[in-house]
């Protein structure tokens, strides 16, 4: 069983920097791709960004691109988002999710694991 467990969410202005990681236990990390995904107020969940097992494929929503960065540190089992010139429609809680495959996936429903989420409110 997989276990994961988001940190770093906080409040913060437009314009603002947040970097949230991801733990993730239980099982070989290296063998799991991770996602992020995340959940505005009244809307669905999301995607947002994903990485395969060796950080060599990403993938990111066309709403973050440029402004977020995907990573992964296989050693410490943690995988991390990095959020950039965030803006007040980040507003969200994030979440990150992990499937056992090579590559991630823009479709939550293709990933098993899931973490309980980390909120991110952007002012303007």
């Amino acid at each position: 069983q997989v276990q994961l467990e988001e940190s770093g969410g906080g409040l913060l202005q437009a314009g603002g920097s947040l970097k949230l990681s991801c733990a993730h236990s239980g099982r070989t990390f290296s063998a799991y791709s991770m996602g992020w995904f995340r959940q505005g107020p009244g809307t669905e969940r999301e995607f947002v960004a994903s990485i395969g097992v060796r950080d060599d494929y990403t993938e990111y929503a066309d709403s973050v691109k440029g402004r977020f960065t995907v990573s992964r540190d296989n050693a410490k089992s943690t995988g991390y988002l990095q959020m950039n010139n965030l803006k007040p429609e980040d507003t969200a809680v994030y979440y990150c999710a992990s499937r056992w495959a090579d590559r991630g996936s823009v479709y939550r429903e293709e990933y098993r694991y899931w973490g309980r989420g980390t909120q991110v409110t952007v002012s303007s």
